[in-house]
């Protein structure tokens, strides 16, 4: 029997709490507390793929290709590693900085009858 006690703690451990557990608080308790940390076991690898998602959108806005020779270049540096050209120039073209009071459209209305 002492055995039996020494080999099987942990089980005995989560035994005991769980017959005490169970009785004060109830079946409801007991089944929020198994279902909530079930949740966990699903959001948690769900809220790392969203992290994921982040930080590759992150790093796809730095991410230049060269006019010049089509070399691909984090933007660590202002000129293309490959060929030297200005990569500066190329991050203006590409991005729309535009503010839309900067910018007219025009309007030509015309009467319907």
């Amino acid at each position: 029997m002492n055995y039996f006690l020494k080999a099987n703690k942990n089980l005995l451990t989560y035994s005991l709490i769980i017959l005490i557990v169970i009785p004060i608080f109830g079946f409801n308790f007991f089944i929020s507390f198994v279902g909530n940390i079930l949740l966990l076991l699903f959001l948690i690898p769900l809220l790392l793929l969203v992290l994921v998602i982040i930080v590759f959108n992150s790093y796809k806005s730095k991410i230049y290709t060269c006019s010049n020779c089509g070399a691909i270049s984090l933007a660590l540096s202002e000129t293309c590693m490959n060929c030297g050209a200005d990569l500066e120039n190329i991050n203006k073209k590409n991005k729309l900085d535009k503010n839309p009071s900067e910018s007219t459209i025009d309007v030509k209305s015309e009467e319907i009858k």
